[in-house]
């Protein structure tokens, strides 16, 4: 089996460029929302002020550039080229950290942690919190590839996952994610615990609510935000987990569709006050869409619901230490009761002060706090 690990850069074709600014020029647009505010979808006024930037304002090259300052890989892992992010610390005794991305995010989310995360001390931390840091691509997301046949769903990548860790020479290592990556995360804490010391999440799948009398006030939270998820948020993920390919089509071929089907949640799940540009930068917002724009990955990223959803496979208990950050615009804040019979070894619990679903893109400067403090209870 070839075990290489490849250097690699991203470089998108310039054709890919220039097909991708005629497709903007040339938008069929729907005519506007009937309502002044979100609850019919991503409003015209703005997408097609994102897409008019997109095209004529965005410098991909520049941008390109910023997300290469990172050392980056592939390597063949199951069958299929996996790409990473893999920044080792300058500082002795750094422990190795795996982070995790879900949908519609993608390694881009992490830039903002990656270097307080490997270098400490240029952030005013100690060398002692220092990590070894690799940020994976999921499969059929990003750079990585694309399966090519079924069967890459959780329990898949978490094993790639961890054969990735072993390739690195990493025998000991923390695991941490966030939407789909907290679900690999937590698997792969059920899966090595002989490698994975402890693991770290902000988002509980597979936790089914289990309310004994009158709700908590911790309860109430969760429930109303899965209320709201079923009633008003879900949509996407009942046809990306039954219909991928169908809703591939559209995503693929329109940019300023893929804009709005990944922009809406930068909207709905972030805690942004309500405007995603309050917390996130046009570029940056277009930095994780371009990852999902440039390699066509509409089909691919979103058969990750296909493979997971309506299956009836329950999540296998992880007893290795577990630390858990609450942040409160998260689409279901985790509730410890909830938990609690699938990890049986939650050290660490905390309810963050602002931030939602992807939160080392909204709130790096906590994120990294929050990561450094629970890995030092297991280091």
């Amino acid at each position: 089996m070839n075990t290489d690990i490849r250097p690699f850069r991203i470089a998108v074709a310039d054709a890919v460029l220039v097909d991708l600014q005629a497709r903007l020029r040339n938008t069929r647009w729907p005519e506007a929302e009937l309502v002044g505010d979100w609850s019919q979808g991503a409003p015209l006024a703005w997408i097609q002020d994102i897409c008019r930037y997109w095209a004529q304002g965005y410098d991909w090259r520049a941008r390109e550039a910023a997300l290469n300052r990172f050392a980056q890989f592939t390597t063949l892992l199951d069958g299929l080229d996996l790409h990473f992010l893999h920044v080792r610390s300058p500082h002795a005794g750094a422990m190795p950290l795996l982070i995790t991305h879900g949908w519609p995010g993608s390694v881009v989310e992490f830039h903002k942690v990656i270097e307080p995360l490997t270098d400490p001390t240029r952030f005013g931390g100690s060398a002692a919190d220092a990590f070894h840091v690799v940020c994976p691509s999921l499969p059929g997301f990003g750079f990585s590839g694309k399966p090519a046949t079924t069967g890459w769903g959780v329990e898949r990548i978490a094993r790639a996952f961890m054969a990735l860790m072993g390739r690195l020479g990493y025998a000991r290592y923390g695991a941490q994610g966030g939407d789909w990556g907290s679900a690999v995360t937590a698997t792969i804490g059920a899966l090595d615990p002989e490698h994975c010391a402890g693991i770290h999440v902000t988002l509980a799948m597979n936790t089914p609510p289990k309310v004994e009398g009158e709700p908590t006030a911790e309860e109430q939270r969760a429930l109303k935000g899965l209320d709201h998820y079923r009633k008003w948020d879900s949509g996407y993920s009942m046809q990306q987990a039954t219909r991928p390919q169908t809703l591939a089509y559209g995503l693929t071929d329109s940019p300023a569709g893929q804009a709005a089907w990944i922009l809406e949640k930068f909207w709905a799940w972030t805690d942004c006050d309500g405007h995603p540009e309050n917390i996130f930068t046009r570029d940056e917002l277009l930095d994780n869409l371009m990852l999902y724009w440039v390699t066509a990955s509409a089909a691919s990223s979103a058969r990750l619901y296909w493979e997971s959803f309506g299956k009836g496979a329950k999540g296998p208990t992880i007893d290795v230490p577990t630390g858990v950050a609450v942040f409160p615009k998260e689409i279901v804040t985790p509730v410890r009761s909830w938990m609690a019979p699938r990890f049986s070894n939650i050290r660490h619990w905390k309810e963050m002060p602002r931030g939602g679903h992807f939160a080392a893109f909204e709130q790096p400067e906590l994120f990294v706090a929050e990561v450094r403090d629970f890995f030092r209870t297991v280091r």
